[in-house]
């Protein structure tokens, strides 16, 4: 497929960016004439709906608010060979979309990340607190368990191929989507790869939608879900260990003593002693069950991958 004859998909999904959302849509058309750029407005108070439309963008409302609501319709409704996702606060720079489109075109990856953090310039210009901390505890935790070496798993430039985009299953209904995306990527072995980008904080009178907080714990407990779901038998087995450990150390006094005098005297705490250790037993036990189901699971998605392959052998 020459490119030329290739189409190539802008997706921005947009909450309250009237001062912006004209910005970027010119952006990518000087750099990207031949692109479709679409934005998705997501119940906007303002008027980012009409801005985008007469700066010549592919509108559409998605009533279901959040982020990830926005990008399930995205991937659904839309078709190209190659897709680019990016905020519409025009804190993403276009002209790295030829980068990206690259790696894409060349078959290095399913879904390239533009990093913003390895250059420093989140850092410069990011003047929202504990989100450097946030960000690093996010990658720090999502490559220990899943044994990666990202730099950026959050960052809201993206490029996809037709082949991660229409096999993905997208749940996080709000701004955990990034770190969904990347979870799952490594999950199922797409190919991923890591390009450097710069990042400039949102103009003055531009806000952000995120939360840091709540959308922080949010993101934590989407980890936590598919830290669950993916990987049972690790999981299960850390609460079975954390269990039999403190059931141990509230047991001991009572062996100890046993030992010493022939009797047991504390039965609340050989009671609670040994409901702890049978609560590790039955999460262990859980954790090979669940395992099980997982691996047969992860088959069935490969070969779903596999017949996809068959039906569009030029994704």
């Amino acid at each position: 497929m020459g490119i030329l004859n290739e189409k190539v998909a802008v997706l921005l999904p947009c909450y309250n960016e009237e001062l912006t959302i004209g910005k970027v849509i010119d952006d990518f058309k000087k750099e990207l004439p031949n692109a479709d750029i679409y934005v998705y407005d997501n119940n906007s108070k303002d008027k980012t709906f009409e801005i985008a439309k007469e700066h010549g963008a592919i509108v559409r409302k998605e009533m279901r608010q959040g982020k990830g609501n926005v990008v399930r319709s995205m991937f659904a409704d839309i078709d190209a060979d190659y897709y680019l996702m990016v905020d519409g606060d025009d804190t993403y720079p276009a002209e790295y979309c030829h980068e990206i489109l690259d790696v894409l075109r060349n078959k290095e990856a399913n879904m390239v990340i533009g990093d913003r953090l390895s250059n420093g310039t989140y850092t410069e210009e990011n003047k929202r607190n504990f989100h450097d901390f946030g960000n690093s505890l996010v990658r720090n935790t999502i490559n220990r368990i899943f044994k990666s070496n990202l730099r950026d798993i959050m960052t809201g430039y993206r490029g996809f191929d037709r082949y991660f985009v229409k096999t993905m299953p997208v749940l996080s209904p709000g701004f955990e989507i990034e770190t969904e995306m990347s979870i799952h990527a490594l999950e199922n072995r797409f190919l991923v790869k890591e390009i450097e980008i710069d990042y400039r904080d949102r103009p003055e009178g531009s806000e952000s939608k995120l939360n840091t907080f709540s959308d922080g714990f949010k993101v934590i407990m989407t980890i936590v879900r598919l830290f669950k779901n993916s990987r049972p038998f690790l999981f299960f087995n850390l609460l079975a260990s954390l269990f039999v450990l403190v059931g141990i150390l509230v047991g001991l006094p009572v062996i100890i003593q046993f030992a010493q005098i022939g009797l047991v005297l504390k039965f609340p705490s050989a009671l609670l002693a040994t409901g702890l250790i049978l609560m590790g037993i039955l999460f262990f036990i859980c954790g090979l069950i669940l395992d099980t189901i997982a691996h047969r699971n992860r088959q069935v998605y490969f070969l779903e991958l596999v017949k996809y392959r068959e039906r569009n052998p030029l994704n």
